[in-house]
């Protein structure tokens, strides 16, 4: 039966993947994003964030069955704090209202394998306390010191404890919402193509995040995933972070599960 799902980061990479999947599939997708899509926000923004939700309930006439929370971004900046962590949680949440009066209703987050590599806790902590303004400062702290890098992991890291926290609750798991996360590997987009086409950096990231089956991803690889654990036939999978990553995670921590 048809469905109505909602994807953010909709206008490129994963998330334009799993909507094209999703419309092939026959169901009715909204695309959020900066720009080309049914509705333009900045999700690093409260306003941005708000007119999201006012947009999504207009649109799709007050519910959702499905949302993909996968806008992101990826500089040394606080920028990457803002959408990754902040505007996932805002979207989710400010969705879940239209989610609870959809069929068969399912959320899930793009986190990243990043997230357990190094990061700053102190950008964690701040953000898992719901405190936008120390976790941006903590960011820029890390800018200062030459350390924006860690920001991204810290985003991503910060965004799946979130949801394994927010799964098993009352308003998600309580209302019948499996919300779950994945963690994908190296995927060939445009926010990762610079890299992959420099050679130096390209053996740098591949030295980060090994992948030893089949290599870097293509978005279509990883959308399969999203429209399974939003489809009616998940019934059970709530709280995780699955791995779609090439076995990069399995090389990177071994036998070391949690």
């Amino acid at each position: 039966m048809p469905r109505t799902c909602l994807v953010t980061g909709a206008a490129s990479g994963i998330g334009r993947a799993v909507s094209a999947r999703l419309r092939a599939q026959g169901h009715s997708v909204i695309g959020a994003d900066l720009k080309d899509t049914d509705i333009c926000v900045d999700l690093a923004t409260d306003v941005g964030r708000a007119q999201l939700v006012e947009r999504a309930g207009s649109l799709s006439g007050g519910r959702l069955d499905v949302v993909i929370a996968g806008a992101g971004v990826a500089a040394p900046d606080p920028i990457t704090l803002k959408v990754n962590y902040f505007g996932a949680v805002a979207t989710l949440e400010g969705l879940r209202p239209l989610l609870a009066a959809g069929r068969d209703p399912r959320a899930v987050a793009i986190s990243s394998v990043a997230f357990i590599q190094p990061y700053d806790s102190s950008i964690v902590d701040a953000a898992l306390a719901d405190d936008e303004a120390m976790a941006s400062a903590a960011a820029q702290a890390a800018v200062d010191r030459e350390e924006g890098h860690l920001i991204y992991g810290a985003s991503k890291f910060a965004l799946a404890r979130w949801i394994r926290r927010a799964a098993v609750t009352e308003e998600w798991a309580g209302a019948g919402i499996p919300l779950n996360a994945i963690a994908p590997g190296t995927v060939l987009t445009p926010m990762t193509q610079a890299l992959i086409d420099n050679p130096e950096l390209r053996d740098v990231a591949d030295s980060a995040v090994p992948m030893p089956l089949n290599g870097h991803a293509r978005p279509e690889q990883v959308a399969f995933l999203l429209s399974w654990l939003t489809s009616p036939e998940n019934s059970h999978v709530t709280g995780q972070v699955i791995f779609i990553d090439g076995g990069a995670e399995a090389v990177l921590r071994g036998g070391d599960i949690w």
